[in-house]
């Protein structure tokens, strides 16, 4: 199985990004967790991105925020799938800012971006992405959709 890679651009990201790599080892996907910063250390972000398919890995999870570049200067040095996660800041408008600059990419360098602090969804597309060849994964997707919709009807039955 390939491995997912998540990296991100500073240590204060880890307890939201924590999620992710939670989330991965509930469905049993090895991964790899890396602090480079797309501005600080911005060689070992590209080295990274640049020998990520040749290591094993089948897709990229970043967590950035502020100028959250951190995303699209990993996906300019791989076609592997880069997944960003806008982070939230104390310095500005909640994530939104990190937000805009992940989707924001331009045309021929895509960047799959999911909410603001969205570790979880991050973690399930990488194992989306990693489940189109592999069917034990894909079932297990599916058991888990299975299982959260069973919880929303529980909830229901006990409305009524």
């Amino acid at each position: 199985m390939k491995k997912i890679a998540i990296i991100m651009g500073s240590d204060s990201d880890l307890p939201v990004v924590k999620k992710a790599a939670d989330t991965l080892e509930a469905f049993g996907v090895p991964y790899e967790m890396h602090v480079y910063s797309a501005h600080r250390t911005p060689v070992q972000a590209r080295d990274f991105s640049l020998n990520a398919r040749s290591n094993g890995f089948g897709a990229i999870i970043a967590a950035a925020g502020m100028a959250a570049h951190l995303a699209g200067a990993l996906a300019a040095n791989t076609t592997l799938p880069v997944i960003g996660i806008p982070m939230k800041s104390g310095t500005f408008s909640n994530g939104i800012d990190a937000l805009l600059s992940t989707v924001q990419m331009p045309s021929g360098i895509p960047v799959a971006t999911v909410a603001v602090d969205g570790a979880v969804n991050a973690a399930l597309l990488a194992i989306q992405i990693l489940a189109v060849t592999d069917s034990d994964l894909a079932a297990k997707l599916d058991a888990k959709r299975a299982a959260d919709a069973e919880k929303v009807l529980a909830k229901d039955a006990a409305l009524q």
